[in-house]
């Protein structure tokens, strides 16, 4: 089976494409980009509209990219700039719309754990 993650961190947004047998991960692709969305969200609380500009075309980037690997299940998580922020769920509903994916906000202690 082949599955993607894809990650958002306050800086970038990653995304890693696999082949799944049995145990065993075989990597297909790798991605990264800068997208800086935390910045300016310990100042004001919120993800700037760059910010989301920037990770709304890095996650069209991806969605492409899932589709002409053929990923047939795909999970995303985030991390401190969408959990911090007030208006994360605009960044939500971005990434439903663009990738198809809701993202689960994980807490620090699980994002220590990545």
């Amino acid at each position: 089976m082949r599955v993607a993650a894809v990650d958002c961190g306050t800086n970038s947004l990653r995304l890693l494409i696999a082949d799944v047998t049995g145990q065993v991960l075989t990597e297909v692709d790798r991605r990264m980009e800068v997208v800086r969305l935390g910045e300016g969200v310990d100042r004001t609380g919120r993800i700037a509209d760059k910010a989301l500009a920037r990770a709304g075309e890095a996650a069209g980037e991806y969605a492409g990219v899932m589709r002409d690997h053929g990923v047939e299940n795909a999970r995303m998580v985030a991390t401190s700039a969408t959990r911090d922020a007030s208006n994360a769920e605009v960044f939500v509903e971005q990434m439903q719309d663009i990738l198809g994916l809701t993202p689960q906000v994980i807490s620090g202690e699980e994002e220590a754990e990545l």
